[in-house]
């Protein structure tokens, strides 16, 4: 991971400056010639108001990633929203109609009911009580086990957080769903709450995101959900570190009253990037690298042993050109050599073959842009600078 941190004296410059690393690595990425989803994400640990990761959509990601079609609304699955889908309500007039999972707190005092429609498949979404909970702790397997042992203390409390669309029919189903098991019901002693809203007044959604869900910030988009690599991060802190370590800043307007810095904390995973370019743009011939990336951006291929008139050829090529070759002067069969060169994903491979032999023409090879090309030797140079650049 290759790390950055920034110093501002004010939240303006410190915005600033975090659009500023944003675009350079939206410039990485591009020269990569990968497309990469810049999505919401949570701060979690690291603390501050406002985060972005950057993904690399791929079946083999751990990650998940909402995107909508219409307004570019992007955002990972911790902190993704969407808009509910009102055919899950269609039947809540029944207790198996509502789904139920429970989880507590770490303090061990509050029991958490989330409350969630089982129609359609629907799966409970763990991301959207954590932000409601925030000292929510998933890793208990059991929580009524932990909980009983503090239910008849005072400060124990019940927590039933209802999906938006579970809200007008619970009141009525409540005295008929499990709130409590039977043999708890008569030791609580402490206080019962009820929500099915977020924070920001709107009505909660459970459900994991789902394909084709509306999105939260337009009208007609619908959401993609996408599997993905995660290959940076980006964190706004603002002053949660700079408050508690007393960093401050005087400024020559007023020196007198010392100010916090602003900080910002970016991260790329320089290592991680090979092996999600790799995974990405392989196919079934072998790895294939983006120019930038690449071991060697032209490998020079001859069909049969390497000579003097070979040699000669290759040296003048890359001589005081801007491009990385490479000749493969192995004592192997050609066929090997070509297998070998689709593996290793050359970004373009320069065969010299019978026809270079005997009327001075190269093969050129270009597998991400489906090349297949005869170019004469003199003008092998410039064709060879003109087509790196597309890649």
């Amino acid at each position: 991971m290759k790390d950055l941190y920034t110093f501002d004296i004010s939240p303006e410059a410190a915005i600033e400056t975090y659009q500023q690393v944003q675009t350079a690595y939206q410039a990485i990425f591009d020269e990569m010639k990968v497309q990469i989803l810049v999505a919401e994400a949570s701060s979690g640990d690291m603390g501050g108001s406002h985060s972005h990761e950057y993904h690399l959509a791929d079946p083999a990601g751990e990650d998940t990633v909402a995107h909508c079609t219409s307004c570019g609304y992007t955002a990972n699955d911790e902190v993704a929203a969407s808009k509910a889908k009102q055919h899950h309500a269609a039947n809540t007039t029944s207790p198996s109609s509502y789904g139920l999972w429970r989880g507590i707190t770490k303090d061990r005092n509050t029991l958490i009911n989330a409350w969630y429609p089982k129609e359609n498949g629907g799966h409970l979404n763990l991301h959207a009580i954590k932000n409601l909970v925030p000292g929510l702790d998933t890793s208990v397997h059991d929580p009524l086990l932990l909980w009983e042992l503090a239910v008849e203390s005072p400060e124990t409390a019940l927590v039933n957080i209802i999906d938006n669309r579970l809200s007008q029919s619970f009141e009525k189903m409540h005295s008929k769903l499990p709130l409590l098991p039977d043999q708890l019901k008569d030791d609580f002693i402490g206080p019962q709450f009820a929500t099915s809203t977020s924070a920001n007044g709107q009505g909660l959604n459970l459900l994991a995101l789902a394909e084709g869900d509306g999105c939260p910030r337009c009208e007609s988009g619908t959401l993609t959900i996408s599997c993905a690599l995660e290959l940076g991060h980006t964190f706004y802190l603002g002053t949660r570190y700079s408050d508690p370590l007393e960093a401050l800043v005087s400024l020559p307007e007023n020196p007198s009253k010392p100010i916090p810095i602003q900080m910002g904390c970016f991260g790329i995973g320089v290592s991680r990037i090979f092996g999600a370019v790799a995974e990405n743009r392989a196919d079934n011939r072998g790895l294939n690298w983006p120019r930038v990336i690449a071991p060697f951006e032209v490998a020079v291929i001859p069909s049969s042993a390497v000579t003097d008139e070979i040699l000669a050829f290759f040296d003048a090529l890359v001589d005081g050109r801007s491009f990385d070759a490479v000749l493969d002067d192995r004592k192997k069969a050609f066929g090997w050599k070509m297998k070998d060169a689709d593996i290793t994903g050359y970004p373009v491979v320069v065969i010299l073959g019978r026809a270079w032999r005997e009327r001075g023409v190269c093969e050129i090879q270009c597998r991400s842009l489906e090349l297949k090309q005869e170019v004469s030797s003199s003008e092998l140079p410039q064709f060879l600078e003109h087509l790196l650049q597309k890649l």
